[in-house]
């Protein structure tokens, strides 16, 4: 090769700012052999992201810009679905700090919870306690009250430990202590003991009402639940409560550029034992690493943001619009589940479903076996529908009816509660819960034991008992759960209806 072929040829890579427009042939040599072009590049490919182009396999300098604008910016994507779990919680944490519902002091909701709220998917259904542990200083006891069902997620959403009616104690009540990553301390006998993999815990437990009075498990609540640290347990400090009912208060991650600021919170504070590698490596090629500053330069700022439109856009369609056969309770129904793969969301033992954990985590909050293992007469179950008969997303100025075949297969009780698409949270309306159910006063059943429902936005004549209020320009969602679910639901001779529109 003379020194100006060579230098054109070298110029290419981008050593000398020069363009080369076609690659010189080489010669056949002795030890060459046919190359399969299957292992080759061509010199010029078309893709989605552009023309790109190469000198014998070596790419120019606008194609290495492009493919790492697009390896960011994919990344960017995968985080924003991949670490929603911390996320979720971040956001969790951040409404609960606002109100000082941290270790010790209790969020309840005495008069139940409602709209005010945003809150992904909460219930109007029982009395909700909360609070955000933290174990920096050392183990935490959990003195649990009977008769509520409760449980303990970590920082990243991962499952610790139910607390009554599913957990250990049986409902009946009982101390848990609950210890902090790599604890070797001494573990004194009569706990129920929980072991997390992050310094920072949520918990969250319902009480339920009797014979429809909210006062019983507001009482019941405020009168055995205590937490303190295991150093105080001779001499334990108050356990102090505030009431959230009626409060305006936000625990949902955000959807854009600052999404990525959240994740960073939850990296910085926890072990990075706590998650799996491959995540942390994800985290960690958009520039959230543990250790470092996250601080990225007006580029990478740009590609995140757009990365947090499309991931955000993506969870929505994985949500509204599922392609997951096995999220389908039904064929040919609106109905699905968002515990496909059970509550680790996996497909088959050791591989996660992906689309499946992004589903649950964009939507609801709360992992725990109970909610999602078959449990006859314990737990609750959850259908979702986001759609009506004819596949059309549910709209606000629209009036749309259910039914619900005879002997509905809650031992405990049933409830429809109505969401905002945009939020996730309950759809705020005229009325203080957007629900209805079995414990509603005055809901009519009809003879058969089988229950109509009308849902749109003003009630239709000589049914406002069973109406619930939607609102127009808005779209909606809606839960189907059962507490204390019965057979005839898990083996499915028993389907609830669908959204049938009225007008």
């Amino acid at each position: 090769m003379n020194i100006k072929t060579y230098l054109a040829a070298f110029a290419f890579s981008g050593v000398l700012g020069l363009t080369v427009t076609n690659a010189q042939t080489p010669p056949k040599m002795k030890m060459t052999t046919p190359i399969p072009p299957s292992i080759t590049t061509p010199d010029s490919v078309d893709t989605p992201i552009g023309t790109l182009k190469f000198f014998d396999g070596f790419p120019d300098d606008a194609t290495v810009q492009k493919v790492y604008d697009n390896l960011d910016f994919s990344r960017g994507v995968q985080a924003f679905m991949s670490g929603m779990p911390g996320t979720s919680l971040v956001g969790m944490r951040t409404g609960f700090q606002k109100l000082g519902a941290i270790n010790g002091t209790i969020l309840i909701f005495e008069d139940r919870l409602d709209s005010k709220s945003l809150f992904l998917t909460g219930n109007t259904d029982s009395v909700y306690f909360s609070t955000w542990l933290n174990l920096k200083d050392g183990p935490l006891v959990i003195e649990s009250p009977p008769k509520v069902l409760a449980f303990l997620d970590d920082s990243w959403f991962q499952y610790v430990s139910d607390i009554g009616n599913a957990g250990p104690d049986k409902g009946q009540g009982g101390k848990y202590l609950v210890l902090p990553p790599g604890y070797k301390g001494e573990v004194p006998e009569g706990y129920f003991v929980a072991r997390s993999r992050t310094y920072n815990l949520w918990l969250m437990g319902r009480g339920f009402m009797v014979n429809g009075d909210l006062k019983p498990a507001v009482e019941g609540i405020k009168k055995n639940l205590r937490i303190y640290p295991l150093a105080q347990a001779k001499n334990p400090p108050e356990t102090k409560f505030i009431n959230g009912s009626g409060v305006e208060l936000n625990t949902v991650h955000a959807n854009d550029f600052s999404y990525f600021e959240e994740l960073n919170e939850v990296v910085q504070e926890e072990p990075s034992e706590a998650l799996d590698p491959e995540r942390l490596g994800l985290f960690a090629s958009i520039g959230i690493e543990k250790g470092k500053p996250f601080e990225p330069d007006a580029r990478m700022k740009k590609i995140l943001t757009d990365a947090a439109a499309v991931g955000n856009a993506t969870s929505r369609a994985i949500l509204f619009r599922t392609r997951m056969k096995e999220a389908h309770f039904y064929p040919d129904s609106a109905w699905v589940t968002t515990f496909a793969g059970g509550y680790e969301f996996l497909s088959q033992p050791g591989v996660r479903n992906l689309d499946a954990r992004t589903m649950f985590h964009y939507y609801a909050t709360g992992i725990t076996p109970a909610m999602a293992l078959k449990m006859v007469g314990i737990g609750s179950q959850y259908a979702a529908a986001f759609v009506d008969s004819e596949g059309k997303p549910l709209d606000g100025s629209k009036t749309y009816k259910i039914h619900l075949p005879p002997n509905i297969p809650a031992k405990d009780f049933w409830s429809f509660v109505v969401y905002d698409n945009q939020t996730r949270s309950m759809l705020q309306t005229d009325e203080q819960f957007p629900s209805i159910g079995s414990q509603t006063k005055g809901i009519a059943v009809n003879p058969d034991t089988s229950v109509d429902v009308w849902f749109g936005p003003t009630a239709p004549k000589g049914h406002e008992a069973n109406w619930v209020q939607t609102v127009p320009g808005k779209g909606w969602n809606v839960l189907l759960r059962l507490y204390g679910p019965l057979q005839p639901w898990f083996d499915k001779t028993w389907k609830p209806g669908e959204f049938e529109l009225v007008n």
